[in-house]
């Protein structure tokens, strides 16, 4: 029986059109396919029994082989980290997916982040001091309800 990582390994080696997707996602997978669905450290696959291969290419090239590769990898690169950790917790926090009109405040929120050594905290304390987060508006659909449950008390 071949493990989860080996069959997804060699169905994307097998048709290209997996592997424009599986390509870029997969070698950020597989460098954590040490741990488990809840996060425990594991050096065999349960179900193969066979060792555990964390190693993949990025598209950019480079080679990963675990998890410290990949820290090491992202780590080289904090701004583009940051400003995909930016973008994420914005679709969050404003409930809605980012237009190409909230970039500049993207972009400006980790230039700022930067100069305080990219902390979480400070990442945090911009994004909900911008003007996206701040003037956010609730749904349509939703104001009604709210407004009339507001009127009952």
């Amino acid at each position: 029986m071949t493990s989860p990582a080996i069959s997804l390994r060699l169905m994307i080696s097998w048709k290209p059109s997996c592997f424009a997707c599986h390509g870029i996602l997969d070698p950020l997978g597989l460098a954590l396919e040490n741990f488990d669905a809840v996060g425990t450290w594991r050096d065999k696959d349960r179900i193969a029994g066979t060792p555990i291969d964390a190693s993949g290419v990025l598209p950019d090239g480079t080679k990963v082989s675990g998890v410290d590769d990949l820290r090491r990898t992202l780590a080289s690169n904090p701004e583009q980290f940051v400003q995909t950790l930016t973008e994420k917790l914005m679709t969050y926090g404003m409930g809605r997916a980012l237009e190409y009109t909230d970039m500049p405040t993207v972009r400006a929120i980790v230039r700022v982040t930067a100069k305080d050594n990219y902390r979480f905290s400070a990442l945090v304390m911009n994004i909900v001091t911008s003007e996206q987060f701040q003037m956010r508006s609730m749904p349509a659909a939703e104001a009604p309800a709210i407004k009339q449950a507001s009127l009952t008390k």
